[in-house]
């Protein structure tokens, strides 16, 4: 995934593979005829190397994550950041305007914690939502107006009842006649190379 994906200004990186027509290949999927074949396929995958890949199907198929490798996610740590960032900026917003305009608060002694909790909790909430909203759509990366997959009909169908592997062109251990192998003896019933834009 580079930059350029999401922002059509900027130049893309030039192709890796292309197409007979000279046609730049985004990647190579592959369809399957049941869950747990495309389960199965995610596996085989995974134990291959390969990094950047995707599993697309109509449904939630349980253990997919485990079956894909998939690491876990460092929301988590964006979210406490951005929330302790904003906490500890709700703190020192009230202390430093305090040093101008010192208010005695329920008569505790200036720049006690009590009167400033409510700011401080306030600001760091905040500050966790818009890091939660954030880095979900960058590490998502979203907003993605539109992508090469969309071209293929057949990938259409896998909102419905299709199952699909797609592995990217960009991963290192892509080679088209090798990942083509790789799905045929996974049982992919269509395999199909993808054109970029």
């Amino acid at each position: 995934m580079a930059i350029s994906d999401y922002m059509p200004f900027l130049q893309s990186p030039p192709a890796r593979f292309k197409t007979e027509t000279g046609e730049p290949v985004y990647g190579m999927i592959g369809e399957y005829a049941t869950a747990a074949d495309v389960y199965h396929a995610a596996e085989h995958f995974r134990d291959e190397g390969y990094a950047e890949w995707d599993v697309y199907s109509a449904f939630p198929i349980h253990g997919i994550e485990d079956a894909m490798g998939v690491k876990r996610t460092i929301l988590p740590l964006i979210v406490a950041g951005g929330g302790f960032t904003g906490a500890a900026f709700g703190w020192w917003m009230q202390w430093y305007v305090g040093l101008d305009y010192p208010i005695v608060v329920q008569g505790k002694p200036y720049a006690d914690f009590q009167p400033l909790l409510m700011v401080t909790f306030e600001l760091g909430i905040l500050f966790a939502a818009f890091s939660s909203l954030f880095g979900m759509l960058s590490l998502n990366g979203l907003p993605r107006f539109h992508h090469p997959l969309f071209k293929k009909n057949r990938f259409l169908k896998c909102s419905d009842d299709r199952f699909m592997i797609c592995v990217e062109a960009i991963d290192e251990k892509f080679d088209p006649s090798k990942t083509r192998g790789l799905f045929e003896k996974t049982g992919a019933a269509h395999i199909d190379l993808v054109e970029d834009e």
